[in-house]
């Protein structure tokens, strides 16, 4: 059915019991073109997301100009119809009903499956989109951090999957993005503070216990010296010092041996003058 429709710009199945991979879907890569809203939330779907899939999304990869203009469908040769149906999706973690959809306006939206694997850098080449929603997923491995190329997005959800790692500072080079959701995930790290992340609240971090910042109130620790340095910190108060009376007691050394020196001449020179005083007298 897909192959039917090689303009395709809205696909919407949300809350059906679809199940299966989506990377056995090859044959029709060529018709996501012009997709420009992907909605397969609350199914079964499950299996890893092969990059080739959302590379083929080209009308996400371009920023239009086209700001303002609504979305039309042709019905047949001659005529041609504002889109009528009214989209339910979820943005910004509400239900937004669109009805007369924007064609500028780019959504993906796969919460709520059993997708796995790591999220596919080449979703930061979707430089038009508005909205990502992969939470309550089972992605692992690092967040990209080419999704700070997404400059246009307002909305992210990454929450409830197993992802690790450090969230990109390239995120804070996103500065249309109003909301933000990376909870309940293994992240670690000092979170971004540039730019619209000192906005965030701390729900949009929480359940990530190896995160630290001012927006969970978790200063982040400097990491304390190593055991050699603690041991050569340890043992430099006493080798200062072991130094310092080294030095007083040659010096005291020196001293002294001048000082014995001095009185040995006077007295050496005071008894040489007696004798030649007794010599003198004497013969």
């Amino acid at each position: 059915m897909v192959g039917t429709l090689p303009n395709l710009r809205i696909l919407v199945l949300t809350s059906n019991q679809f199940y299966g991979t989506i990377r056995d879907l090859h044959s029709v890569y060529q018709h996501f073109r012009s997709l420009q809203i992907v909605d397969l939330s609350s199914n079964h779907f499950s299996g890893d997301l092969h990059s080739e899939w959302f590379e083929n999304f080209k009308s996400m990869m371009n920023i239009s100009s086209d700001a303002g203009q609504i979305l039309e469908h042709s019905t047949n040769a001659t005529r041609t119809s504002v889109y009528q149906d009214s989209v339910t999706i979820t943005f910004k973690d509400g239900a937004l009903s669109v009805t007369k959809i924007q064609t500028s306006f780019k959504v993906i939206d796969l919460s709520n499956n059993s997708f796995e694997g790591s999220i596919p850098g080449s979703v930061g080449r979707l430089v038009s989109l508005h909205g990502l929603n992969m939470s309550h997923n089972n992605f692992t491995g690092q967040i990209p951090s080419q999704l700070g190329n997404l400059t246009r997005l307002e909305s992210m959800d990454l929450s409830c999957n197993s992802l690790s790692g450090e969230i990109p500072q390239e995120f804070t080079s996103i500065t249309s993005l109003s909301w933000l959701n990376l909870s309940h995930n293994n992240l670690t790290g000092t979170i971004p503070q540039g730019n619209q992340f000192l906005t965030f609240p701390s729900s949009s971090f929480g359940g990530n216990a190896g995160l630290c910042g001012i927006q969970l109130s978790k200063q982040c620790e400097n990491p304390g010296p190593d055991s050699t340095t603690l041991s050569t910190l340890a043992l430099e108060p006493n080798t200062l010092w072991q130094d310092r009376l080294d030095a007083i007691i040659l010096f005291l050394f020196a001293g002294l041996g001048f000082g014995v020196g001095f009185a040995l001449a006077i007295i050496f020179r005071s008894f040489y003058h007696i004798e030649g005083w007794l010599c003198m007298h004497m013969y």
